[in-house]
C-alpha cells in the first residue's frame, strides 16, 4: 500500500497512476478514494495522472482521534502534494471533499494548482446560523450524528437511498454501487466519520472561497438531497472570481457513480478550457 505519514504520525493512504498532468481526487463523507473509481479510469485513459487519498479516518488512512477538522485536512493534503511534488494540479472534490479542495488551495496551494472542481460540493457553509438563515437545522446534523454513532451499519445502508436519488418514483436502482458505498464507510473509523459531520456541516468557506483566485468549475444537481443546490452550489458561485456553475436537473448528490458520463466529460471539458 502507498502512504505517507503526515507530521503528527498519521498515516495516509493514496493512489497514484499514470503519468502527465496530475488530478487529485477528494471524497466525500464517509468514504474513501475507492468513490472516485469512474473518474480515475476515466481520466487515467485521457493520458492524465490520477490520484485519490482515503482522508485520516476514512478508508485505508489511519483510524484517528484527533486532528478531524478541515485545517487539518487540508494540511494533509498539503503534505500528500508535496511529497508526491505536484504541480500544475487540477484538484477535484465531492461533498466534503469539495471543502477540503477549496480550503486547501486558499491555504496552500500557490504555485502548484492550476484549477479546481467543486462536485455536489458542501462550501459555502451548510447549517442554519444568523449569517445563514436559509441553511439546514443544526437538529439535522444531530440525527446524523446520533445514527452514524448507535447503529452505524444500518443507518449507511439507509443513507444511499436518498444519497443516489434511489428513493424518487421510477429511479434504476444499483445494489452494487449501494453496496459499495457501504463497504467503504464501514472501512473508516467511526470516531474520525462521527467528527466529520461537525466538519462538513459548520465549517464556513465563504472567505476561501473568495480569496482563490484560479478557475474554479461548480457541478451541482439540482435534486441534492444531501447537500442541497439552493444554499451550495448555488451561493458558491457569487462568492467566487473566476467560477463556472453547470448545474443538472434531477441528478442527485451522488452523481458522479450515477452520471459518471456526463460528469466525466464536462470535467475534461473544464481541464481542457
Amino acid at each position: 500500500m502507498s502512504t505517507i505519514k503526515v507530521k503528527d504520525g498519521t498515516e495516509i493512504f493514496y493512489k497514484d497512476w499514470g503519468t502527465g498532468q496530475p488530478i487529485v481526487f477528494h471524497h466525500g463523507w464517509p468514504l474513501s478514494g475507492d468513490d472516485w473509481d469512474g473518474q480515475m479510469m476515466f481520466f487515467l485513459n485521457q493520458g492524465f495522472r490520477v490520484i485519490a487519498h482515503d482522508r485520516r479516518g476514512h478508508g485505508r488512512s489511519t483510524q484517528t482521534v484527533n486532528g478531524n477538522d478541515m485545517d487539518t485536512y487540508a494540511a494533509d493534503v498539503a503534505e500528500l502534494a508535496q511529497a508526491l511534488d505536484l504541480k500544475d494540479a487540477i484538484h477535484v472534490g465531492h461533498s466534503t471533499g469539495g471543502g477540503e479542495v477549496i480550503r486547501y488551495v486558499a491555504k496552500h496551494g500557490k504555485g502548484r494548482v492550476a484549477k479546481a472542481v467543486l462536485i455536489s460540493a458542501v462550501p459555502p457553509i451548510m447549517v442554519q446560523n444568523k449569517n445563514n438563515p436559509e441553511g439546514i437545522p443544526l437538529s439535522v446534523f444531530d440525527e446524523i450524528r446520533e445514527n452514524t454513532a448507535t447503529k452505524r451499519a444500518q443507518y449507511y445502508q439507509d443513507f444511499t437511498m436518498p444519497f443516489y436519488g434511489y428513493n424518487r418514483p421510477g429511479a434504476k436502482i444499483s445494489q452494487g454501487i449501494r453496496d459499495n458505498w457501504w463497504r467503504q464507510g464501514m472501512m473508516g473509523g467511526i470516531k474520525a466519520q462521527y467528527d466529520c459531520i461537525k466538519v462538513f456541516s459548520e465549517t464556513d468557506f465563504t472567505e476561501d472561497l473568495k480569496s482563490v483566485d484560479i478557475p474554479v468549475l461548480i457541478l451541482h444537481g439540482e435534486d441534492d438531497q444531501i447537500v442541497p443546490f439552493p444554499i451550495s452550489g448555488a451561493k458558491s458561485i457569487k462568492l467566487l472570481k473566476k467560477g463556472k456553475l453547470i448545474s443538472y436537473p434531477g441528478f442527485p448528490h451522488g452523481m458522479p457513480a450515477t452520471e459518471a458520463a456526463t460528469i466525466n466529460a464536462d470535467l475534461l471539458a473544464f481541464i481542457k478550457s
